[in-house]
């Protein structure tokens, strides 16, 4: 008999598992997401990822504002769950919430636990120019992704790619892990291993104080950083009072002054070599590749972004 799930999720990445959960036959009995919120300007309500897929669907879905309350306490425990599966949920579950299913709550992690525990465990690494990421499912305790793991698995990172795409990658590796997971749960296959805490980093949540491109990097850092923020929220230069985001470069030999243009096809002078845009964005603009940009704007060889 398939197990009964509550399942907790919000973005896109949450999605993937959802649809995953739904096509292996597994019995939802409710879904979480995070509350509907304003658009910047205020003049748009959004609802999440998650929401939009389960109406369209007709599945039933909760978004309160928090779980720490007794109705939703006791809503989750009349639902006599086996299990509840939360994917980039983006609330703390309080701990009287956990005892509430019969196997406890289970979570897609996208790192190698204990490396990147926290909010932003993909744009973390990225950054930190590792060579490999993953994904971990793992036992949700009380202490933030300090859970045993049941199963993880690796993808090597490449130079080039760019946060949405690992995160679409880490989507569909993370969906797969755990309907295997699930299986075994079932099947009383399942092992939790507990992680070596001593060993354990902190992805702390993308500050926009940290978007603002530093040419006096190495030109891998600067590119790290363009690519761990891409396509959201974006690493940024100004120039002549207007902001631009690159969202996708690469590496160039050429060397000057940090943060100088050194030719007409925007290769920007890093503290070592350089950077070439091949993807940018004007403020309140689309996406362009940096020749389409180029047909249109005109930033003056020597200039100085900063």
């Amino acid at each position: 008999m398939s197990l009964k799930i509550v399942f907790m999720g919000t973005p896109e990445f949450s999605v993937t598992t959802l649809e995953a959960l739904i096509k292996n036959k597994f019995e939802i009995l409710s879904i979480y997401t995070q509350p509907p919120k304003k658009s910047k300007r205020g003049q748009k309500i959004n609802v999440s990822s998650v929401q939009k897929f389960s109406e369209k669907n007709n599945l039933p879905v909760r978004n309160p504002e928090n779980l720490n309350n007794n109705e939703e306490y006791n809503f989750i425990k009349s639902l006599s769950a086996d299990i509840a599966v939360v994917v980039a949920y983006g609330k703390l579950i309080p701990k009287n919430i956990l005892k509430t299913t019969k196997l406890g709550f289970i979570n897609i992690h996208a790192s190698l636990l204990p490396k990147w525990r926290g909010a932003a465990p993909i744009q973390r690494a990225i950054m930190n120019e590792d060579k490999k990421t993953g994904v971990s499912i793992m036992k949700i305790e009380e202490k933030l992704d300090s859970g045993p793991v049941l199963a993880s698995k690796e993808l090597a990172l490449d130079q080039r790619a760019i946060y949405g795409e690992i995160q679409t990658k880490l989507s569909l590796i993370g969906s797969d892990l755990l309907i295997e997971s699930l299986k075994n749960i079932e099947n009383g296959k399942a092992k939790f291993i507990d992680q070596v805490h001593s060993d354990s980093t902190y992805a702390k949540k993308i500050d926009k104080n940290e978007t603002k491109i530093n040419w006096s990097l190495d030109a891998n850092k600067v590119i790290a950083h363009i690519h761990g923020l891409s396509p959201n929220p974006g690493a940024w230069f100004e120039h002549e009072t207007e902001r631009f985001k690159v969202l996708r470069a690469n590496k160039f030999a050429a060397s000057g002054n940090p943060g100088t243009l050194l030719d007409e096809n925007l290769t920007i002078a890093c503290k070592s070599d350089s950077i070439q845009i091949l993807e940018i964005q004007r403020q309140g603009k689309n996406k362009q590749t940096a020749k389409d940009f180029l047909l249109g704007k005109k930033i003056n060889k020597g200039s100085i972004l900063t």
